[in-house]
């Protein structure tokens, strides 16, 4: 039986703590588990924004966290706080926040899930032909005509393979 890490009395709770790649295993007893597992509670909302403006960032976002979606009426912040959107639109609304947590928690903003295996070789090309009209399109607004008319290209040949 394993001793209390602080004490003698016998271990009851034993914790893995990792830290920098570094595994550290921590035994202790009833007593200084108790002591050790009590960390301050979370400021509330009041104390964040206290604190958020003594480190001058008190104001940054406001503006887009009051953001609305007219469809569900659900604003950023409540988002935020909830972590889920209340309808479709909500993409739309919140694009400029949702992208970079989008880049940051998936890292992308692309959605590459699977393809059924036993789906027809032609329901993946069409996939991948509304994929490179979308690409095109994308091109023609930045201006990107030598990308542009590569997809153009690209598109012809893909649609001459596809059985009519």
């Amino acid at each position: 039986m394993k001793k209390c890490r602080r004490c003698t009395k016998p271990a009851t709770l034993h914790i893995t703590e990792i830290h920098d790649s570094t595994v550290q295993k921590i035994h202790l007893c009833e007593n200084c588990a108790s002591e050790y597992l009590e960390t301050p509670a979370p400021p509330d909302d009041d104390e964040m924004e206290a604190l958020l403006e003594e480190a001058g960032l008190g104001d940054l976002g406001d503006e887009q966290d009051e953001l609305t979606c007219p469809n569900c009426g659900i604003t950023y912040r409540e988002f935020r706080k909830q972590g889920r959107l209340g309808c479709p639109h909500d993409y739309v609304v919140f694009k400029e926040r949702l992208i970079p947590l989008l880049e940051n928690i998936h890292e992308s903003t692309h959605h590459a899930g699977k393809f059924p295996k036993r789906a027809p070789d032609a329901g993946h090309k069409q996939y991948e032909l509304i994929k490179m009209r979308n690409d095109l399109r994308i091109a023609v607004e930045k201006e990107d005509y030598e990308a542009a008319a590569r997809l153009r290209d690209d598109i012809r040949q893909l649609e001459e393979q596809q059985p009519d």
